[in-house]
């Protein structure tokens, strides 16, 4: 049952004074039930001059509305003050955190967008069939990483993305990873001095449903990994890419590897232009082929090049990690190179942001290079997991 706040205002006529006491609901409730790591919307009817939601004698927020969220099952107190000089009000009520009726699942449930830049693998992971739209091809990519299924999907050159959720909200536990991704980097073994391979380093970001409306259309914060204050890191970055003209004549080059040097063309907001050959070991479309447009434009954070051709002749390539925070850049075997702490969120401008838990995660190429025969550097992926969720065997997704 809502309780009421009675003011009593004193209206003045000709004829003298008279009060009258009008009633007005503040629109939260005595009791709330929810299961843990779901949201509770909670919004203050009544207006003032400041606001203050406490959670268990502790300060939370101070903004009209509030939304409550929970990892562990339990009764919690919670209190709401409206401060104003002329009508303070204040407002004690309880939220019980219950399990929830369907367990949880640690791994991906949901992908909610995949737009890849162009790339070596695009059209083959996952594969494009003809006649396939942008839904079949949404619906293959979450089929290919959702669960444990383990398929790898590609992202394509820089700023190619997915976009994929859980089927619960991600909390932030504090000095703990969060979640981790799995792709497919590996180390090689001829530079021991330090690790590298095949790094091809996503970035990733997270939005917290503020809103409660399920999509992921609330503000986006970056994961700030190693290098993201990194003097050769580019923020802001953008690059386009034209559709290549089917029935244009290819540029080989030399070596024998690249059956088009100046397959499909781009340019970034450094004033830089570039191409995305073609090479022989892939001879598919390297633009989504379900896609209607002939310019794909992408932003985001640009880390350094992470490549250097150890043989200087074009042949042996080595891709070097960054240290930790991004995806695809260490060997699955490394679970804590893998995982990502929520803590690490901060805005547009660099500045950290608290976010009590996360729903959506996206992940994006963070590079722009060609490594000759090797092709472009594109991230892939193939499967996520919150962890602090058990799977179906009752353990916690392995972290060392």
């Amino acid at each position: 049952m809502n309780r009421k706040y009675f003011i009593y205002t004193g209206l003045i006529f000709l004829a003298g004074c008279a009060s009258e006491i009008p009633m007005v609901n503040l629109g939260i409730d005595d009791t709330y039930y929810i299961p843990r790591m779901s949201k509770l919307p909670l919004e203050s009817a009544l207006t003032g001059e400041a606001y203050l939601w406490m959670v268990n004698g502790k300060k939370v927020s101070t903004d009209r509305s509030y939304v409550f969220i929970a990892r562990d099952e339990g009764t919690y107190d919670l209190s709401f003050d409206i401060i104003d000089e002329r009508t303070p009000y204040h407002f004690d009520f309880t939220v019980t955190v219950l399990h929830e009726e369907i367990e949880y699942s640690p791994y991906i449930s949901k992908v909610y967008e995949y737009n890849p830049a162009p790339g070596q693998f695009v059209n083959e992971m996952p594969r494009y069939e003809e006649g396939d739209s942008y839904a079949d091809i949404l619906q293959k990519a979450e089929e290919s990483i959702s669960g444990t299924n383990d398929i790898m999907i590609t992202l394509g050159g820089f700023g190619g993305y997915v976009t994929f959720g859980f089927d619960h909200s991600v909390i932030n536990v504090p000095d703990e990873y969060d979640f981790r991704i799995w792709g497919n980097s590996f180390y090689e073994l001829t530079d021991t001095s330090r690790k590298g391979g095949s790094a091809e380093p996503g970035i990733v970001m997270v939005s917290y449903d503020r809103n409660c409306n399920g999509l992921p259309d609330d503000e986006w914060y970056e994961l700030a990994g190693s290098s993201y204050y990194d003097i050769s890191t580019i923020h802001n970055y953008n690059v386009s890419y034209k559709r290549p003209d089917d029935n244009r004549i290819p540029v080989p080059d030399e070596s024998g590897f690249l059956s088009d040097t100046e397959y499909i063309p781009w340019h970034d907001s450094e004033g830089t232009d570039g191409f995305i050959p073609m090479n022989i070991f892939h001879s598919q479309s390297y633009w989504p082929k379900w896609m209607e447009r002939d310019e794909l434009t992408f932003c985001g954070t640009r880390l350094p090049p992470n490549a250097v051709d150890t043989s200087g002749i074009g042949r042996y390539f080595i891709l070097y990690c960054f240290d930790w925070g991004y995806v695809d850049n260490h060997p699955n075997d490394y679970a804590d190179l893998n995982s990502f702490k929520i803590d690490w969120a901060v805005d547009s401008n660099g500045c950290h942001v608290d976010l009590p838990a996360i729903d959506f995660v996206r992940v994006y190429t963070g590079v722009n290079q060609y490594c000759g025969w090797l092709g472009e550097t594109s991230t892939e992926l193939c499967r996520a997991a919150d962890l602090h969720i058990e799977d179906l065997t009752g353990k916690l997704p392995e972290i060392p």
